[in-house]
Order: structure tokens, then sequence, then C-alpha cells
């Protein structure tokens, strides 16, 4: 038996699993995709029914514009179902050869981190929502029509919320970090200036542009760096 049978051999197993563990995420992801997909209409009732935003009309350009949305809605949501999924899957392959510590620091992060993007996406379309109206209200006033596209307008507020969402759970990132000594809160501390500047600049590149809105987006991402500096000053804080 030459050196790659005796590996297959030794692995094998790990192999299976890891194979009967892709197959099970990748049926997840179809099935969530599948959803996701058929859900689109009716969400987009819900969506038109509540939205008040006056002085606009969302209009489709295309016959196959809708069909476009949902399949993106239906990437989407697959993506935000299955990427938790797959992080625990992860978690459980590589579990006995985790230390008691980094299992605790593990299991306390993935709830914490989901936590904080839901908290983060619902912010997002809460500023999103404010700023769209604040938009609308300014080109009525200067007579500009209102005409939006219903495909850009949908998919900048889900693209925006997410990228705010995956943001919200950079302190656990930071965590990460300093626990394995590749950041320490002296230089953070140090950084802070270029920290918040950071900070504004990657929102300034999310829409809307209006500096309210800009303001209102980076506000909370400050405090959170700045909670993150404060409750791990000592390194001594799990998460």
């Amino acid at each position: 038996m030459n050196d790659f049978q005796k590996s297959i051999s030794k692995y094998g197993l790990y192999f299976e699993e890891l194979r009967r563990r892709l197959f099970s995420l990748t049926k997840i992801f179809v099935i969530v995709f599948a959803l996701g997909f058929f859900a689109t209409s009716p969400a987009i009732k819900f969506v038109m029914s509540h939205l008040d935003i006056s002085g606009v009309t969302i209009v489709a350009t295309s016959p196959f514009q809708l069909i476009d949305l949902a399949m993106s809605v239906g990437f989407f949501s697959a993506c935000i179902i299955t990427i938790p999924i797959f992080i625990y899957y992860l978690y459980s392959f590589l579990k006995p050869g985790l230390l008691p510590s980094e299992r605790k620091i593990f299991i306390l992060s993935l709830p914490l981190g989901l936590f904080l993007f839901i908290i983060g996406f619902v912010y997002g379309v809460g500023m999103l929502y404010m700023g769209v109206k604040l938009i609308a209200s300014v080109n009525v006033g200067l007579g500009v029509a209102n005409y939006w596209d219903i495909s850009t307008f949908i998919s900048q507020i889900v693209l925006t919320s997410s990228l705010l969402g995956l943001l919200f759970i950079f302190p656990i990132v930071i965590r990460f970090l300093i626990r394995v000594g590749m950041l320490s809160i002296d230089y953070l501390k140090s950084k802070r200036r270029h920290a918040i500047v950071v900070i504004f600049i990657i929102v300034s590149l999310l829409p809307p542009t209006d500096g309210l809105s800009l303001i209102l987006m980076a506000g909370p991402l400050i405090l959170i760096f700045e909670l993150t500096v404060l409750f791990n000053r000592k390194n001594k804080v799990v998460i």
C-alpha cells in the first residue's frame, strides 16, 4: 500500500464526514433559495403596502425585472441562512481539536454575531428609509418627479443594510485578534482617529450619500468601536 492509499485509509472517515456536511449544506442552500425566490412576490406586496413615501412612484423597467429581483432575494436569503450553518458545521468538525476555552468563545460568538448582524441590518433599513424619504422630499421641492426602479431600490436597501450588519460584527473580529495577540488595546487607542476616518469613508460609499444619513450610520459604528476598546481594555473579558 503506497503513501496515498495510506492517507486515504487514515483520513477516509474525515473526508466522508466533510462530504456529508457539504451535501447537507448544499441542500439547505437550494431549499432556502427556492423559498426566497417564491416569497419575493408577497414580500414586495407587503413592502409596497407599507411604503409611505410621498411623491414617489415605484416602477418596473423590464418584464423580467421582478424575476431577476426574485433571484437576487433567493440568493441573498440562502447566503444569510447557510453561512451560520456552515460556521457551525466547521466548529463541529474542528471541535475535537479545540481547547475548552476556545469552544466557549466560539459558541458564544456565533449567536452574538448573528444578533449584531440583525441589529445592524434593521438599523440600516431604518436609516435608509429615512434617507430616501428626505431625498424624495427634496426632489419634489425642486420639481423633479420620483420614478424609482423597483429592483435598484430594493437591492440597494438590502445590500447596504447587509453591509452595515456585517460592520456591526466587527467587534467580534477585533476581540479575536486581541486574543491571538495580533492587536493590542494600546494600539487601538493610538489609532482611534484613523479608525473614525475609516468608518466615515466606508459609510460614505454606501447609499444614500446625504450628510444626515452619513452621520446616523457612522455614529453607531464609532460607538461600537469605543465600546470594544472599553470592554477589552484588560484583555480578560470573554465575548
